[in-house]
């Protein structure tokens, strides 16, 4: 299996990254191609090198696929889709900017994906499953506290279909890729970039969308990436608060 991800998934301004919005941001999604091999499990450890290197989560939505052709229709790349997941695709934050500097894509910034224990059939997910997004809340948590519950079908600016096909326009997709709805992150009612569940929103599904948050608004970042020791959790009900998925639950385990 081979994951594409749309990035960056999160309506907050990347400029506080140190970045700028190209002209295409809301026409044309922006893709990357992750791993083919090395996925860990839903309770493996997130392994790192060095905290340094800005350890996060990115708590997402998937689509495994069946076989898609080279420039496949928005609507038969609907019709393609098989299963659904979700995942953690893990970052290096500290990492991507040398990388993307140079022009080219990342590759030591995106960490070992985890997903979920069980991927279940659009059929399944009842009427939150609209044929093209997945509208029901993304659950973190950091360390045992609530950190976000964003609605994976609200503020998606390409919906699953809109992104098998960009992936697709160059190359066939074969049965079993999977595609990442990037980063789930909602706006504040008022239009705003999100509040921490504490100050009343729906909080975040990474650390770098807090961080930016809190340099719009206080001119730095003060939440830390993850640390040794540090625990993160992933998970989605239904309705009814049962776990669909399974719950992927992960330690920092970091080597110095």
């Amino acid at each position: 299996m081979v994951q594409i991800a749309w990035k960056p998934g999160s309506p907050v301004s990347p400029r506080p990254r140190g970045a700028e919005l190209p002209a295409s941001f809301w026409t044309d999604p922006l893709m990357y191609r992750g791993g083919s091999d090395g996925f860990i499990g839903p309770r493996d450890p997130i392994a790192v090198g060095d905290p340094a290197w800005g350890v996060d989560l990115e708590a997402e939505v998937g689509v495994v696929v069946d076989d898609v052709p080279m420039g496949a229709s928005v609507a038969a790349c609907a019709a393609a889709i098989r299963l659904i997941v979700i995942l953690n695709d893990v970052s290096f934050r500290n990492l991507i900017p040398g990388e993307l500097a140079k022009g080219f894509g990342c590759l030591q910034g995106k960490g070992q994906t985890a997903f979920s224990p069980v991927a279940v059939t659009p059929d399944e997910l009842g009427s939150a499953w609209d044929g093209a997004k997945l509208a029901l809340p993304l659950l973190s948590t950091l360390n045992g506290a609530p950190f976000g519950r964003p609605d994976a079908g609200v503020d998606m600016t390409f919906d699953f279909p809109t992104l098998i096909a960009h992936a697709a326009k160059t190359r066939p997709l074969g049965s079993g890729v999977i595609i990442g709805s990037g980063t789930v992150s909602n706006r504040d009612a008022d239009g705003g970039p999100g509040k921490p569940i504490g100050a009343g929103g729906v909080g975040y599904s990474c650390i770098a969308e807090l961080r930016s948050v809190e340099t719009i608004l206080h001119g730095a970042p003060k939440t830390p990436f993850l640390n040794d020791g540090d625990r993160v959790r992933i998970e989605m009900n239904d309705a009814q608060g049962r776990s669909i998925f399974g719950a992927i639950e992960q330690d920092v385990i970091a080597s110095r």
